[in-house]
């Protein structure tokens, strides 16, 4: 018995995936298609995905420890240095890297691409959204890739109807090292709830705000009281870049920041699979995206 135990444990497969590309090529979408749940928080507008998110994907004969990352840009202030930094740690600890782009725009950053050649780890390039361009159009866009003979692997999905998962599955753990699993079978991420709460408030500010506001504030949690039989008692801090943009998340009278704890809450409670009561507050932390000690404070360190 211990002699097929061995053996299965040698058999056994286990890394890490980064998944990277430009900002809103769907790199959030498809790793909850792959996870076949939520764990990060996704939004029409770019630039959603701050950190380095965790994911973990067991199946029988492999576990894939996804990072899902900030889209790449050339950041302008210490926030945005951090997410690119995030792109760059990320690569360097995987074990395959996965390109993302859109296969109706298909820009790829050179310095990304190099960077991973450099990193000397398999490359996979995911062509996202093949459901906009039917099967004769794709073909010449992946054979056009074929040919520059950059990448290990190319595969069409659509992360956002969950097309061509399984494939990218298999071919993902094709190129993943042997090795026991990281992680316990029954864990999906190894981040707290608290952080999970946060992003899923910050999400519903990305999707009811428009223009500077969203990308003007982050979330931090004041308070975490899980109550056996009673609603958990969450506690959330909203940091806005200058006191000008308080009264433009709060409304007038607290309207819209009433509906943001409201639509905030469900999602909460559909994560958590429990109900909970959410407070918010609204403080101002001066132009904190570019002060390097408020950002740590705030959450944002290697």
């Amino acid at each position: 018995m211990s002699d097929e135990i061995s053996q299965a444990e040698q058999q056994f497969k286990a890394g890490y995936a980064a998944l990277v590309g430009r900002p809103n090529v769907g790199k959030s979408t498809l790793m909850n298609a792959l996870l076949r749940q939520k764990i990060s928080i996704t939004t029409p507008k770019p630039q959603t995905t701050r950190h380095r998110i965790l994911g973990i994907l067991n199946r029988n004969s492999s576990q894939t420890i996804f990072l899902d990352t900030p889209g790449l840009i050339d950041p302008r202030y210490e926030l945005q240095r951090f997410m690119v930094e995030q792109i760059h740690q990320a690569v360097a600890d995987a074990d395959i890297a996965i390109v993302m782009t859109e296969v109706t725009d298909l820009k790829i950053p050179d310095e990304l691409v190099n960077g991973i050649k450099q990193q000397g780890i398999a490359c996979l390039l995911v062509l996202n959204k093949c459901d906009l361009i039917n099967r004769n159009e794709a073909l010449p866009v992946i054979e056009s890739f074929h040919e520059k003979n950059i990448y290990d692997e190319i595969i069409p999905v659509s992360a956002l109807r969950s097309e061509g998962i399984d494939e990218l599955e298999k071919t993902i753990e094709q190129y993943l090292p042997y090795h026991p699993p990281y992680y316990p079978p029954d864990i999906v991420s190894e981040h707290p709830e608290r952080f999970f709460v946060a992003e899923l408030i910050r999400e519903q500010i990305f999707i009811r705000y428009a223009q500077e506001v969203p990308y003007s504030t982050t979330v931090t949690i004041l308070e975490f009281k899980e109550q056996e039989g009673k609603k958990d008692v969450i506690r959330a801090e909203i940091v806005v870049d200058r006191e000008s943009q308080k009264p433009i998340l709060i409304g007038k009278g607290g309207k819209k920041l009433k509906e943001l704890g409201i639509a905030a809450r469900e999602q909460i409670e559909l994560f958590l699979e429990r109900p909970v009561y959410l407070e918010l507050f609204v403080k101002a932390r001066d132009k904190w995206r570019d002060d390097e000690n408020w950002l740590k404070r705030l959450g944002y360190h290697a």
